[in-house]
């Protein structure tokens, strides 16, 4: 029998073997967010004691499930091992960096990394925090960028003395676009390099996954964000103590550069690299 035009004989060859499907391996390495296929309960691990897989959830509820099989990772089913030993002497920051042994901090550099606000400065810190003690970088905040142009021109930068700035919601026809480029075109421009994501808010830098989210939740442009976000979320939003431990409980989440978007990250590293050369 020929099958000519019809294609290649579905017997022919290692057909029990083709219909097989391979399931990964994944370590349970702390922070990993994963779930658990028979109840969609999802979660980021915390430990593994035991041959059990401790997951929380963005609630904070701790739940344990055995390792194995019964695991998803972005939708496909995983098996989930136990972690792998770290090696000796490739301790990383959390920046990614690989971490200096007994280095102390450097005298700071008169050099500035000026972020919007508080947030924004504990995010920085928590994840680069290392690294910019090692090169003397201090990192403030402003309480908002409507001043900038002034608080450029009275910080007086030059060759030696630069500022880096990161800005929320850094796209075109914004008004933090307008004030950064007053300030490129100003007397100072050579001297301070201002940079941003398109986020609304910081907290968007934060990857959803890491609070059991698939996406961030859309806030109507009439809302304050942080409280639209508390509110879609089921998170008290009262008053400002409310939004000081929304931002807590993520930033708690944080472990890691990998739990940032890339367009944070890469902004961070360029103002690192603009106030450190």
């Amino acid at each position: 029998m020929s099958f000519g035009e019809y294609g290649e004989d579905a017997l022919a060859g290692d057909w029990r073997g083709s219909k097989r499907r391979v399931i990964r391996e994944i370590p349970a390495e702390r922070d990993l967010v994963i779930e658990w296929a028979d109840t969609g309960f999802c979660g980021a691990v915390l430990r593994v004691e035991n041959k059990l897989v401790h997951l929380e959830d963005y609630r904070g509820g701790v739940r344990l499930f055995p390792l194995g099989g019964g695991f998803l990772l972005e939708g496909e089913p995983v098996v989930l091992t136990a972690p792998v030993a770290a090696a000796k002497g490739t301790a990383r920051t959390a920046s990614g960096s690989f971490a200096v042994a007994d280095q102390k901090a450097r005298v700071a550099l008169p050099s500035r990394i000026f972020v919007e606000g508080r947030h924004d400065a504990e995010l920085v810190e928590k994840v680069w925090g290392a690294d910019l003690r090692v090169e003397g970088v201090v990192v403030e905040y402003l309480e908002g960028i409507d001043d900038l142009d002034a608080i450029v021109r009275d910080f007086a930068p030059g060759p030696d003395r630069r500022i880096g700035v990161l800005v929320d919601h850094l796209v075109a026809g914004s008004k933090e676009s307008r004030i950064a480029e007053a300030v490129a075109r100003g007397p100072f421009g050579a001297h301070v390099l201002v940079v941003g994501h398109p986020f609304v808010d910081v907290w968007q830098a934060v990857k959803p996954a890491r609070l059991g989210l698939t996406a961030w939740p859309e806030i109507p442009r009439s809302l304050e964000w942080k409280h639209g976000i508390c509110a879609a979320l089921g998170w008290p939003h009262e008053d400002q103590a409310d939004i000081a431990r929304a931002w807590q409980r993520i930033l708690g989440q944080v472990r890691n550069y990998a739990d940032l978007e890339p367009v944070v990250l890469g902004r961070v590293e360029q103002l690192i690299d603009f106030v450190t050369t």
